[in-house]
C-alpha cells in the first residue's frame, strides 16, 4: 500500500506539475498560518518530555533489558546518529542561515548587519538546529527502541501505541501509522536529498563551471542514489557505518582546516558567547509565535524546521533505536539531545561565524551569494581561504557522502515499517525504497524546485506532529509498566534472600 500510493504520487506529480506545485503551496500557507502555533507548542512538549524522563525514576531503565550489552562502541554509536540526522543540512544552511538573519534581523530593537545582528543570527541558527530539533528525534526512537527491544514488538511505529491499541496495532490502526510514517519518511528525506543536490550542482558549478540546472540537480539525484542502493543492499555494519565513520572524518578535517586558517578567536569567542544567548533566550524563542509583531517570519523558518525535523523524525528515530539497544534511557536521552547538539553548534561557529566575521569587516560576497543562491553560500566563504579548490571539492565529498547515508539510512527504516519490523528485509525491497527516495526527490525538483521540497515537509510534519503528541503518552505508560515489573522483580528478590539468610 505504501509503494502504491508513492507511486500513484510520482505519477500525478510528473502530469500535473503546476498544479502539484501550487496545491503543495496551498498546504504549506494553511499550516503555517493556520496551525504554525500547534507545531511550535508540540516541540516545546516532546523536548520537555525527554528532558522529564532522563530525571525521572525511569531513567535507570535499560532498552533491551537490564542485563543487555550496548550493539556499537560509542564513537560508531555518535557518528551514525549525527550523520543520519542532520548531515545534509548543516552543510546547506550552515552559512546560508546565519547570514539570511543577519541581512534581516526577526527580532525588533536590532539593527541589521551590525554586531547585535551577528550574534542573534547565531543564536537563532542555534535555536533552529539544537534541542528541539534532537527532542524530537530523541522521542520517537526512545519510544521506538523500548517497545521493541524491551516489549518485542516489530520495530515499527505502530509498537509505540500498543500501550493505548493494544492488538490492534497488528490491524488497520497500525497499518495506516506505518503508511503514514512511510509518506512522513520519504518528504523529510526528499526535502533533505533536494537542498544536498543543490548544493552539489552549485559546487560544481562553482569549481567546473558544470551548468548548474534543475536537469543538472535531477542527473546528479540518480547517479548518487546508485551508490546509496549499493552501500543499503551491504546493510548497516558495512554500508552505513562506514560511510559515517568517514563523514565524521571528513567533517572535522574540514572544520580544523577552517579553524586554523580563519577567524580563530572570532570562531571560540562566537561559539562561547552564542552558548550564553541560546541560554538566555530558549524560554522565548521556545513559545516565540508572533502573534503580537503580526509578522510572517517564523512560516519560512520555525515552522519550517519542525515540521522538517518531525517528518524526519520515523526516519532519524528507526534508524536510532535501531543502534541503541543497551543504553539506559537516561544515557540515550542525554547522548542524544547533548552532544550531536554541541557538535552542531560548533559546526555553525566555525561555518556561520566564519561567513559573518567576513561580511562584518566588509570582506568576500557572501551576503550577495546567500541572497542569489544559497546553495552556493559555503564555496563562496572558502573562496577567502587557502587552498579553495581542495576545500571546496572535500565540501562537495561531504555533501554526497552525507546524500548515501542520509539515503542507505532512510531505505533501511522504510524497509523495517514495510516489512512489519524485520531488521534483514530482502535486497530487491531495499533497491527498491532507495530508488523511490530519489525519484520522489527528483519529482518535486521538477514541480517546484526547493519551495516544493519545504512545502512538502511541513505538510506531513503536521498530521505526525499529532502522531507522536500521542505516542509520548505511550511511552510514558510503557515506561510506568516496565518500572513496576523491575520494582516487583526486586522485591521478589530481596524476598527470596531473606528466606534463604532465616535459619531454619
Amino acid at each position: 500500500m505504501s509503494g502504491a500510493l508513492i507511486l500513484l504520487f510520482i505519477g500525478i506529480t510528473l502530469v500535473y506539475q503546476e498544479q502539484t506545485s501550487a496545491t503543495l503551496t496551498a498546504i504549506q500557507g494553511f499550516v503555517s498560518n493556520v496551525m504554525g502555533w500547534f507545531l511550535i507548542l508540540s516541540a516545546n512538549i516532546y523536548l520537555g518530555t525527554m528532558i522529564i524522563l532522563a530525571f525521572s525514576r525511569f531513567g535507570s531503565i535499560r532498552l533491551g533489558g537490564q542485563n543487555a550489552r550496548a550493539d556499537f562502541p560509542l564513537f560508531a554509536w555518535l557518528a551514525m546518529l549525527f550523520s543520519a540526522g542532520m548531515g545534509i543540512g548543516l552543510m546547506f544552511w550552515s552559512v546560508g542561515e546565519p547570514i539570511f538573519h543577519f541581512l534581516a534581523p526577526p527580532l525588533n530593537g536590532v539593527e541589521a548587519e551590525t554586531g547585535a545582528a551577528a550574534q542573534q543570527a547565531l543564536g537563532i541558527t542555534f535555536f533552529h538546529w539544537g534541542l528541539h530539533a534532537w527532542g524530537i528525534y530523541a522521542a520517537v526512537a526512545l519510544a521506538l527502541a523500548f517497545f521493541a527491544f524491551n516489549w518485542g514488538l516489530p520495530l515499527t511505529m505502530r509498537s509505540v501505541f500498543y500501550p493505548i491499541l493494544g492488538d490492534r496495532i497488528y490491524g488497520w490502526p497500525g497499518n495506516a501509522i506505518d503508511i503514514l510514517a512511510v509518506w512522513a519518511t520519504l518528504f523529510g528525506l526528499a526535502s533533505s536529498l533536494g537542498f544536498g543536490v543543490g548544493q552539489i550542482s552549485a559546487g560544481f558549478n562553482f569549481l567546473f563551471d558544470t551548468p548548474d540546472t534543475t536537469a543538472m540537480q535531477v542527473g546528479l539525484i540518480f547517479i548518487i542514489t546508485g551508490f546509496a542502493t549499493a552501500s543499503v543492499v551491504s546493510g548497516l555494519d558495512a554500508g552505513v557505518r562506514r560511510l559515517s565513520e568517514l563523514n565524521i572524518y571528513l567533517a572535522a578535517s574540514l572544520m580544523i582546516f577552517v579553524i586554523l586558517v580563519g577567524p580563530t578567536l572570532f570562531i571560540f569567542g562566537s561559539f562561547a558567547q552564542t552558548l550564553g544567548y541560546y541560554a538566555a533566550s530558549l524560554p522565548f524563542l521556545s513559545f516565540w509565535t508572533e502573534t503580537f509583531e503580526g509578522t510572517q517570519w517564523q512560516n519560512s523558518w520555525t515552522v519550517f524546521y519542525w515540521a522538517w525535523w518531525i517528518s524526519w523524525s520515523p526516519f532519524v528515530g528507526t534508524f536510532i533505536a535501531r543502534i541503541s539497544r543497551g543504553r539506559t534511557v537516561r544515557e540515550f536521552i542525554l547522548g542524544v539531545l547533548l552532544l550531536p547538539s554541541i557538535v552542531s553548534f560548533l559546526w555553525m561557529s566555525v561555518f556561520g561565524g566564519s561567513a559573518l566575521y567576513l561580511e562584518l569587516n566588509g570582506i568576500g560576497n557572501i551576503a550577495e551569494a546567500v541572497n542569489e543562491n544559497v546553495a552556493t553560500a559555503l564555496f563562496v566563504m572558502l573562496q577567502n581561504f587557502p587552498l579553495t579548490g581542495i576545500t571546496s571539492f572535500i565540501g562537495i565529498v561531504l555533501v554526497v557522502v552525507f546524500f548515501v547515508t542520509s539515503s542507505d539510512s532512510g531505505s533501511l527504516v522504510v524497509d523495517n515499517l514495510t516489512s512489519g519490523g524485520k531488521l534483514d528485509s530482502p535486497v530487491p525491497q531495499r533497491v527498491f525504497w532507495a530508488i523511490m527516495e530519489g525519484v520522489v526527490a527528483a519529482v518535486l525538483l521538477l514541480s517546484g524546485g526547493l519551495g516544493a521540497l519545504q512545502s512538502a515537509a511541513i505538510a506531513v510534519g503536521l498530521p505526525f506532529a499529532c502522531v507522536l503528541l500521542v505516542m509520548c503518552y505511550g511511552l510514558y505508560r510503557g515506561l510506568a509498566r516496565e518500572m513496576a515489573d523491575l520494582e516487583a522483580q526486586k522485591l521478589k528478590a530481596q524476598e527470596a534472600s531473606l528466606e534463604e539468610a532465616v535459619p531454619r
